[in-house]
Order: C-alpha cells, then sequence, then structure tokens
C-alpha cells in the first residue's frame, strides 16, 4: 500500500475494487459493442422513456461533451435517436430506438455475469451483508458529496455545511 494511503486502508481498497470492477464491466459490455458508462445512459432510457439531453447529463453526473460523444456513438451505433423537444425547440430529446431492445438483453446478461464475478465464492449470507455496508458507504459518500443522492435508499440526511446541504451551483463536481 503507498504510504499516502495508509491512513485510510478501506478507502485505497474501495478505489482499488472500483477501479477493477469498472475494468470487468468495460470487457463485458465491450461485447455487447457498448462502452462503460453507455449501458446507464440506456438503462435510463429504457426505463424513463424520450427525455432530454440535459436530463440525461443530470442523471449521469458526467461533463456534457462527455455524454453528447456517448449520444454521438449511440445514434452512430443505432441504439438512440434525438430530435428537437416539441415543446422546447431549443432542448434536444433524446430516445432508445426499437432496435435496442436487443441490447437491453446482452447489458442484462453483462450485469449478471458481473454480478458472478464480482461475488464469487461469497456466501448468501454474506453477499446480503456486503450489499448492507455498501448501501451504508454509498449513504456516508452521497451525505458528503452529491445532493442528488438524497433519493437514494440508506442516504442520510445532510448536515448543516456539508456540500448536499449547499445550493446546486456552488457544488463541485471530483
Amino acid at each position: 500500500m503507498p504510504a499516502a494511503a495508509r491512513g485510510g486502508p478501506v478507502s485505497h481498497a474501495v478505489s482499488r475494487v472500483a477501479r477493477l470492477h469498472r475494468i470487468a464491466a468495460g470487457r463485458l459490455l465491450k461485447q455487447a459493442g457498448l462502452y462503460p458508462g453507455q449501458e446507464r445512459v440506456m438503462m435510463h432510457l429504457w426505463k424513463a422513456g424520450p427525455v432530454r439531453q440535459s436530463e440525461l447529463i443530470r442523471i449521469c453526473e458526467l461533463d456534457p461533451s462527455t455524454v453528447t460523444k456517448m449520444l454521438q456513438r449511440l445514434e452512430q451505433s443505432g441504439h438512440v435517436r434525438r430530435c428537437p423537444d416539441p415543446a422546447d425547440r431549443r432542448a434536444v430529446l433524446v430516445e432508445a430506438t426499437e432496435g435496442s431492445c436487443a441490447l437491453l438483453a446482452d447489458v442484462s446478461r453483462a450485469w449478471s455475469t458481473l454480478e458472478e464475478v464480482t461475488l464469487a465464492g461469497l456466501e448468501p449470507a454474506e453477499r446480503a451483508e456486503l450489499a448492507r455496508l455498501l448501501a451504508k458507504v454509498e449513504g456516508n459518500l452521497c451525505t458528503e458529496a452529491l445532493a442528488e443522492c438524497r433519493d437514494l435508499p440508506g442516504a442520510r440526511p445532510a448536515r448543516p455545511g456539508s456540500t448536499q446541504a449547499r445550493p446546486e451551483e456552488n457544488r463541485t463536481r471530483p
């Protein structure tokens, strides 16, 4: 462990696990023709239907240029369609295409495989405990980092002075 991380061995472990999880997810998603993060966009579109591009940017918590590039790739591959919002011609609506339905099965399969790879060797009780503990950790981090986490199960109410209590325009992205 690097000397600077000795004061945070759990945080160091979480960071390493998150990086490896993203690599494994990327390999599985590549088989479906997707890059990491694109599946989150597609999952949201399949669930919500057409949404404004600005909504996807907010939900993905990514730079607008990153989401725009992601949507360009998804549009080129025939998975999404973008068009002007009839209610506001300045806004862009994004929707999953009918052809993306086959992708839904691939994404579901990739996430199921990722789950099994991630949790291999853990008993059902250990899996449940890990999920419970990670939800607590997520709640802790949401309290400190993101106002959008207020609606997540396990997220604690904001403490005075935390970034969650600040107006959105004063928040900074990590």
